[in-house]
């Protein structure tokens, strides 16, 4: 009896902390532009996540923008991606490991240039990914990974450069952001 009161007498609480991180990265593979991190002509992309956390489990919603997502084509395109996401990974110190996996909207937009049409295209998606946080107790950065498919075929999207057949949109993101905790 003395161990189980003194047990549930030392547990901490776990409050969950906001967080806001907005972050910059790339998108490659699969359907992006380049097929490395490290090629030359990367899509960057912009984005910011809203979440809270607490001590191993945490939810973040985040919003991203992709410009220029197909280079080798002639038209604009830009892909938006608006995904909620489940936070998993303890906390050690100021290290927090982590995996995410999470669904949203996956939305593309190819604006032809010759002709002044547009056309747009909404999926719903899921992502999968993990990184590491380092942070204080209001201020740290991260470092991200994560890999983005559409669960619908791209039908409606005029890209006469690209196959037309079953495009189902899919990427990696590769991410650094600033993490501030409230």
């Amino acid at each position: 009896m003395v161990l189980v009161v003194s047990l549930l007498g030392g547990a901490t609480s776990a409050v969950a902390q906001p967080y806001i991180t907005p972050f910059v990265g790339y998108s490659f593979g699969g359907d992006a532009a380049c097929q490395t991190a490290g090629c030359e002509d990367n899509t960057s992309n912009v984005g910011v996540a809203l979440g809270r956390s607490g001590t191993f489990v945490g939810f973040e919603q985040e919003f991203a923008y992709v410009r220029n997502f197909w280079k080798d084509t002639r038209q604009q395109t830009n892909v938006l991606t608006l995904m909620s996401n489940l936070v998993v990974g303890p906390r050690v110190g100021h290290l927090h490991p982590y995996v995410v996996a999470g669904a949203g909207l996956i939305k593309t937009r190819v604006d032809l240039t010759l002709t002044g049409l547009a056309s747009s295209d909404s999926s719903l998606g899921w992502n999968i990914g993990g990184g590491l946080e380092v942070s204080g107790a209001h201020l740290g950065v991260r470092i991200d990974l994560r890999r983005l498919h559409a669960l619908q075929q791209l039908n409606n999207l005029p890209l006469p450069l690209l196959p037309r057949s079953d495009l189902m949109l899919d990427f990696n993101r590769a991410t650094g952001g600033l993490v501030l905790r409230f």
